[in-house]
């Protein structure tokens, strides 16, 4: 069995196009276009402009596009503006999303469950 792999895009990196991965992504840098992989880690520095699709992330850095994650951790460093699809959500106190969040990734929108963690 491999070991599980993961990709750094360096701050110093700006990409433009759709990024598509099946390890985790750790981005540092600017990104405009969709992301899909199997687990995100965004720093703060970073920012995203696209959508992104991912199993896990932990965004600390800013977003702008929808968002569909099963399992979603917004740092108090972020700032989101988009829609947000998620099972499981856990907010710092102190992020900033602009968005509606919607829980289930099966589109069914219910009222938010967030967990605030301070």
């Amino acid at each position: 069995m491999a070991a599980p792999t993961f990709s750094v895009l360096g701050a110093d990196l700006t990409i433009k196009g759709d990024i598509t991965a099946s390890a985790e992504l750790h981005i540092d840098g600017n990104v405009e276009g969709d992301i899909t992989c199997a687990g995100l880690v965004q720093g703060e520095s970073s920012a995203i402009h696209g959508a992104i699709r991912a199993q896990t992330a932990r965004l600390a850095g800013t977003v702008r596009g929808g968002i569909e994650v099963s399992q979603l951790v917004v740092l108090k460093t972020a700032r989101i503006e988009g829609d947000v699809k998620y099972d499981v959500l856990t907010i710092e106190q102190g992020a900033h999303i602009d968005g509606r969040l919607s829980h289930g990734l099966a589109s069914i929108e219910t009222e938010a469950s967030l967990t605030l963690v301070s």
